[in-house]
This record gives structure tokens, sequence and C-alpha cells, in this order.
């Protein structure tokens, strides 16, 4: 080891778009809060001021990177953006992440992060080569698709650039927008902060590399120890459908490689075959998932090859080569690479049929118009949104006639993807009313009085729908990995941050695919017996549970600090017979250790995360001016308690919570965690204890300290 640590790049680039200044500052004061997201939520807590929106000049935007990015250290190339956010009730702080190869690049260009505040007069777009960074006119990129920007500023700078931008729905300050960077790499519900701005996006080359503290070697062992253990997507460490080699299967696996799968569309034509868990140069063919997006017929027939992100084995994406894109559609190009909600958020859109032609061509086409224009699905709520206001005939009630009657339902009744085409540009050009089902789910219940109070819809109230899957009552933020696949722990996680919790800390063992006793077994092992239930069939609260959630909870963070893919980390199983499917939950403070020469264990880098949690605790107080978590934050719908009305609570089959029982279990929450049961705030001795004393004093000279 060397006195000298690794892995942080060194600087953070200040760009204020107001001035025209650019500035660096030292890294330093942001290790105790890892990277990433935690430099994210520290710019934005010394950057504070009350009463501002996610689209005023004064926000902040940060783009940032954590340690482990561009060591080489396997799933380290992902990006987290920080930013107040347009969506949520409040505008208040949320996370978007994206992986590819952008925050390497930032890195390897002498940078952390890349905070941007302010608002240029004219569109522009910021230029990195290594240490010159310029800000450049945006003129001819103002108007342009993510696709085309993407390839002109690659062209101004060369194809080694890597490219993060928005397109006319950030342009158009739409509040569900993305940046995206190359590949259908996106992060969800910042490109209006962007748009506001008149930023269109960040070119960068870098050149340098990240100093390691670790000889090769031992950072040799490190990955061999980790290929050893790795499995799928989503950690599936089973195959999803028998096989020789294999002991189990499992048909949730998204270790998709079989006989009779085939990328069609690849240079030279592939069948995947069996994938035995020991073959590790064919790690990248375990995770070809177009089958699960668009069925065995159109998968074979349009896949390319699998994608992912910089020092990635897994390659989760999908790289296809539609030709009806083109030649059907009008599409530029007849090629497209995504992977889950950019699929999956038309087709809930359209409600078309697993398997049919048209459930394939609507998520290649919906795919291929929102990545361009750079529209985010808000999890799915938009889509599954939309299809319950058209099934129940209520949109004659909310839009104007001549608007209603210029729109092709007709399309949508035959589930003809072109339907997209014109409902996709409404959105990004802000066209009519229904263009404001991308306001964000608080302000268009609010425009459409969803909630009950809109007699034209029979006081309809979408709080106590299931269909549409708002999760959290107060945030209005979607159901992602909640109660119905991890019962009240996957219910906790869904209620800490501002938008989906987009954790999968807990997913990468539910859904890892070995039989129900063994997970349950690994559970007991790591948080008490009782941890883990089974699916659908959930016994009362119990402290186990509770360090479960709390446990996902600070490895989501975690991963998002280092930026590590949290779909692929933690490790807790193996496809490995010979360690009895055990994983490895130490692999991040091994990896921490070995690349900035700080030796700390799992419990001291999980102590760090936490700090972070509670800053973003900290910060969402202070910008609701609300002490009272419990009440105003933390409320779930009433269909998550109400739902099977034939069934109760811990009935096999149900996923539906009880309300004593969830108010139990954030007794126990908020005291794992150190927060004041009445109020859900950290209590001033926890943040203390984390190093947050500062927090403290803003928090009680507000009146926001729990007594």
């Amino acid at each position: 080891m060397t006195d000298k640590l690794g892995g942080w790049a060194g600087k953070v680039l200040r760009v204020n778009l107001t001035t025209g200044d650019i500035t660096t500052e030292s890294t330093d004061k942001y290790h105790d809060y890892i990277g990433g997201m935690g430099i994210g939520y520290k710019i934005l807590w010394d950057g504070h001021k009350d009463n501002i929106k996610a689209t005023d000049p004064e926000n902040i935007i940060v783009f940032s990177a954590g340690p482990l990015t561009g060591s080489g250290v396997i799933c380290t190339g992902r990006t987290t953006i920080t930013s107040r956010s347009p969506v949520i009730k409040d505008h208040l702080i949320s996370d978007g992440h994206f992986g590819g190869h952008f925050s390497p690049a930032m890195k390897y260009a002498g940078f952390d992060a890349i905070a941007i505040e302010g608002r240029a007069a004219a569109p522009v777009w910021l230029r990195v080569e290594d240490g010159k960074v310029t800000l450049e006119s945006a003129a001819a990129l103002w108007g342009k698709g993510i696709f085309d920007t993407h390839a002109m500023i690659a062209e101004m700078m060369g194809p080694n650039a890597q490219v993060a931008a928005i397109g006319q729905a950030g342009e158009n300050q739409v509040p569900l927008s993305v940046i995206m960077t190359q590949g259908g790499h996106s992060a969800g519900g910042h490109g209006a902060v962007l748009g506001s701005k008149n930023f269109k996006g960040i070119g960068i080359i870098g050149t340098g590399a990240v100093a390691i503290a670790a000889d090769n070697a031992n950072m040799r062992r490190l990955d061999d120890h980790i290929l050893g253990i790795i499995g799928a997507n989503n950690q599936g460490v089973v195959p999803s459908t028998p096989q020789s080699w294999a002991e189990y299967s499992n048909g949730i696996s998204r270790w998709k490689a079989r006989p009779g799968l085939k990328w069609g569309q690849s240079d030279q034509q592939i069948e995947l075959g069996e994938v035995p868990w020991n073959e590790r140069n064919k790690v990248g063919f375990r995770t070809s998932m177009a089958e699960m997006y668009f069925g065995e017929e159109y998968a074979n027939k349009w896949m390319k090859r699998t994608g992912g992100c910089h020092a990635c084995p897994i390659r989760c994406f999908c790289e296809l080569k539609v030709p009806e894109l083109k030649q059907k559609y009008g599409r530029k190009s007849e090629h497209i690479s995504n992977v889950c909600m950019g699929f999956l958020a038309p087709q809930y859109l359209m409600d078309t049929k697993k398997g049919s032609e048209e459930h394939a061509m609507t998520g290649a086409l919906g795919g291929n118009l929102i990545d361009d224009y750079g529209i985010w699905c808000n999890y799915g709520l938009i889509s599954h949104l939309f299809k319950y206001l058209k099934k129940h005939d209520m949109f004659q009630y909310l839009l104007p006639k001549e608007e209603f009657d210029s729109i092709p339902w007709d399309l949508w009744d035959k589930k003809d993807p072109a339907f997209l085409i014109d409902f996709y540009r409404r959105i990004a050009y802000r066209e009519g009313e229904i263009a404001h089902m991308a306001d964000g789910m608080s302000d268009l219940i609010e425009r459409w009085k969803l909630d009950g109070r809109n007699p034209d819809l029979g006081y309809w109230d979408i709080h106590k729908e299931s269909s549409v899957k708002i999760f959290n009552k107060k945030t209005n933020a979607a159901v992602h990995h909640a109660s119905e696949t991890a019962g009240q722990v996957g219910t906790l996680i869904n209620m800490v941050f501002n938008r989906d919790a987009q954790c999968h800390s807990h997913i990468n063992i539910v859904n890892c695919g070995l039989p129900q006793d063994m997970i349950e077994t690994i559970a007991a092992e790591f948080w008490g017996e009782g941890a883990f239930d089974k699916v659908k069939w959930y016994t009362p609260i119990n402290p186990a549970k509770v360090k479960f959630a709390k446990w996902s909870l600070v490895k989501n963070v975690l991963h998002d600090s280092l930026t590590l893919c949290n779909w692929m980390f933690p490790l807790l199983a193996s496809p490995d017979k010979n360690r009895n499917y055990r994983g490895d939950s130490t692999i991040e403070s091994q990896m921490f250790s070995l690349v900035t020469g700080k030796e700390v264990t799992e419990t001291e880098l999980d102590f760090m995360a936490e700090r972070v949690l509670h800053l973003h605790r900290a910060l969402t107080i202070i910008q609701m001016n609300e002490i009272n978590m419990r009440n105003e934050h933390d409320v779930l719908c009433d269909w998550v308690y109400d739902l099977d009305p034939d069934k109760a609570f811990g009935d096999e089959g149900t996923i539906k919570m009880d309300r004593d029982d969830i108010q139990k279990a954030l007794d126990m929450f908020y005291d794992d965690f150190g927060w004041d049961r009445q109020t859900g705030a950290p209590l001033r001795s926890t943040l203390e204890k984390f190093g947050l004393g500062y927090a403290a004093d803003a928090l009680e000279a507000r009146g926001l300290l729990p007594g």
C-alpha cells in the first residue's frame, strides 16, 4: 500500500452558467461522503437555498462518480446525477443514475464531479478535454434529439468523446425528462433542470488514469474472486431454465442463456446454448434479456449483441437491429440499445399482449422514441396511468374536445405502435393538455383532481387504485420492488427516498433463483430468523426484517456513492456449489481498500454510507420545512392495505400490508436508524455520531430537530 490515497481524481469542476466562471475545488472535503451520491448531497447541502424550484438558476445539478469508477474494478461504470427534481412535490432532492462510459471519462479527465449552476443567456454545452474546459455554443444542437446530439458532439470532439445530453423534452422543461449518455443509458427526472439552464449537455475526453493504491496482482486476485461468485443481472445465480450443469433453475432468474436462444442480427449468428457458471469467458452471454421484453421469436430475430457499461462483464443491455424502425416508421436508424423500462414503459402504455408482434414492435419503437426525445417514464407511472384513463374513458373529461378528437385513439385500440409517434411527440413538445401527464404525478393529481375531487371521474381516487402503481401517497413515487416482492422489507425501502427507491440490494437475493429454503437460510445468517418471507405470503414484522431493510438501503447508498452497480451488488449468493452457493458481502470494502489504500472493514464502509443517508434525510426535512416525516413523507397509498378484500394480511397469495403492522415496522425502523419515533426525523445524537453535527445545528435553528 501507499501513503497516497488512490481512487479519487482529486478535483470537482464547478461551472456557473450565469457568469461563465469555471473553477475547481479539491475533492478532499468530500472523502467522508465517499463519492457519487455523497458528493452530490454534500454540494446540495452546502449550496442550499430556501424556496427555490428545480428549474431556478440557483439550483445546482451534480454529475458525480465514486472512488471505484475508472479503477477497472468490475461493475464500476455508474454516474450519479443529483439535484432538486421538478417531478416531486416541493422539488425535493433526488438522484438519477446511468451507466455507460461517461463517469470513467470524467475521472480520466481529472474530475470526480461536475457541478453546474446558473442559467446561460443562450444555449451552451460543456466541452471537457482533460484539463481544458470551455463552454461552447449549442445553437446548432438545440432542438435536436439525443441521438443526433450525441453524434454531433462526437463529430466535433472525436469518436472517443463520451457525451451526456438532453433531448427536446429536457429543452422544453418537461419534468419527466432524462439525461442520457450513449447506448441508451439514461438518468430520469433531471432533464428539465438542464433545459432550464439553457444547457444541452457535456462532452468529455479523458486521457489520464485513476491512481490505484494496490498492485496489479492484488487487483487481479480480487477480480478473479468476483468472477467466481458473480451471476447474471440482479445477481441471478441459477439459469432460468433447467440445464445439464445446473443443480437448480428458476424462471425468475435473469440468467437467460439456453439452447434455442439466438442473436439473429449478429455479424455471425450466435446460438447461446448452455453457459455453465464456471465458463468465465462467457459471462457476457448469461444475461441475454431480449426474450424477456420481446418474446423468443423477436429476440432471436432482432438481437445483435449484449451491451453494457465500463468494466462490466454482465452486459445486461439489449442491442437490437430492427429494420422496421426505419422502413415502416421512418426513424433515422434501425438500431436501438436499451434495457428494462426503456422497452417496458411503452408496452405497458399500449397494453399489448406478450409474445405478439405488436408487443415486440411497441417496445422497439417506443424505446427508440422516448430515448431520442429524452422522456422519462417515472418507473412506468405515466404508462400505467395512461392505460387506466384510456380503458375507463376518462380522457374525454380531462381534455378539451378539439384536442381529444385530434388524438388517433383508433391506433391505440388496434394496438398499433404508430400511436406512440403521436403521443410521445405531444409529451416532448408540451402540446396540449395531455402533455401534462409528464408534469410529475403530484402536479398532475392536483391539476386533474385525481385524488377523489373530480366529479367527472366519479370521484375516483388514484391512491386507492393498485393498477396505477403509486406506492408512496405523499411523494407519489412509484412501486419499485416494494411489497410485491419483499413484503415489509420492500415497503420500508420505498418510504425513504423522494422518488422510487431505485434499490436492488434486496432484489439481488430475493430474485437470485435459489430455492426458498436456501434463501431463508442465507437471510437468517445475515439478519436473523424470519428475515425473508416467501413472496406473496408474508408474516408480521420482526427485528430481522427491519435489519434487512436498513441493510439494503445502506448498501444502495454505498453503491451509488462508490458508483458501483446496484443491479449486481451486493453478492450474497453465488453460482458456486462448492461455496454452498454463498457469495461475499465484503467485496465492496475489499474494492475500496485496494483502490484507495485506506483499509476499511465492511462495517466501517457501511457507516460512511449511512452518513450519506442521514444527510439525505436532513436535507429533505429542510427542503420540505417539515419535521413530521412520519405523517408527511413516509405514508403509503390506501390500496397497499385494502388490496384483495377477500384476503387478510398474512394469507398466501396477497401482497397487501396491514396498517398496524406497518406502523410498528416504522417504529422499529426509526429506532434502528436513530430517528425520532414520533416524527421520523434524525436525532441530534445520531447526526453527531455520524459527523453531521452541522446538520443538527441547521435543523435545530429552524425548529426541525426532535426534542
